[in-house]
């Protein structure tokens, strides 16, 4: 085992710390207050029904993956422009609304 192994060994268990901290802390502050716990479920739901809808319009069709695989690849694609036309109504609503003020 050399010094370059060692080093590979302590980064991943920098990451899968850094990655436990980064879920659990956030969900033990929001006990404290559970307004937000509320407001993060609901955006988790919104989330999960948006990428429902895009795996619903996906075509599983593919010739280099499973059905599967190219049904999950095209829910994401879906849900990811679905994102995008959202963020872009909302930035254009923005503008207007400051130009109209």
């Amino acid at each position: 085992m050399d010094i370059i192994d060692i080093g590979l060994y302590a980064s991943y268990l920098l990451i899968i710390l850094c990655t436990i901290s980064a879920v659990v802390i956030p969900i033990a502050q929001s006990f404290g207050s559970p307004e937000t716990l509320v407001k993060s479920g609901i955006g988790l739901a919104v989330v999960v029904v948006v990428f429902l809808v895009g795996y619903l319009i996906a075509d599983g069709t593919s010739d280099v993956a499973s059905e599967a695989t190219a049904k999950l690849v095209g829910a994401g694609i879906i849900t990811m422009y679905i994102f995008l036309v959202l963020a872009l109504v909302g930035i254009v609503y923005t503008e207007i609304s400051k130009m109209i003020k």
